[in-house]
């Protein structure tokens, strides 16, 4: 299959998809973290619209766009977001990603936190945590699905696990220090959660 993950710079998805064999390939405008040939800098609602870099279409198109202006853990800067513009270029930007997805003819599948594009768009198909694919922390992550792909199944609940950990563990991504690199920590996808999506929906 062609795959894109688009707005990935860690590769973490991409890897999980080449390791089944698939030409799977990541683009941000940011490089690759692992200086992988695989990867795309640039604009990722382009490289939708180009197709696969061997000349086929995308079978498979995983987006992430920016949240930081769309998300409910920022809720409190809203007012001023609004004002300045600066959540209507994330509105834009999402939409644009959805668009260009819904155009491509592949499945799809959209992401981003919990945030105000469940009611300016439509509810997610899916909310999932990192806890329901084997880590032992919390970050619920909306899914918009096209194209006829399915929600993914859980794989290794450690819920119960979790639980037991001190809050800042299990909240670990709500409690990142601040600094220049908290979004890139905050952002970087889960492991099990890229496998299972390799597993599930490259079938």
């Amino acid at each position: 299959m062609n795959i894109l993950i688009a707005c990935e710079s860690s590769g973490t998805t991409r890897n999980a998809f080449r390791d089944l064999g698939h030409d799977a390939w990541s683009c941000d405008l940011l490089s690759a973290d692992d200086g992988s040939e695989w990867h795309i800098q640039g604009d990722g609602v382009e490289a939708i619209n180009k197709g696969a870099p061997n000349g086929g279409k995308w079978d498979l198109i995983i987006c992430h766009p920016p949240c930081t202006h769309l998300a409910v853990s920022g809720s409190r800067w809203f007012a001023v977001k609004r004002a300045d513009g600066r959540q209507q270029s994330g509105i834009e930007l999402f939409n644009a990603f959805v668009n260009a997805c819904e155009k491509s003819g592949a499945k799809w599948c959209v992401e981003n936190p919990i945030g105000i594009m469940s009611t300016l768009y439509r509810k997610p198909d899916q909310i999932v945590q990192p806890w329901m694919f084997g880590h032992p922390e919390t970050k619920a992550t909306c899914y918009w699905l096209g194209g006829g792909l399915k929600p993914l199944t859980e794989t290794i609940n450690v819920y119960e696990e979790m639980m037991k950990l001190p809050k800042k563990e299990r909240n670990r991504i709500h409690y990142a220090s601040p600094g220049p690199l908290r979004w890139k920590i905050r952002s970087k996808s889960f492991v099990g959660i890229a496998k299972a999506m390799a597993s599930q929906w490259s079938k």
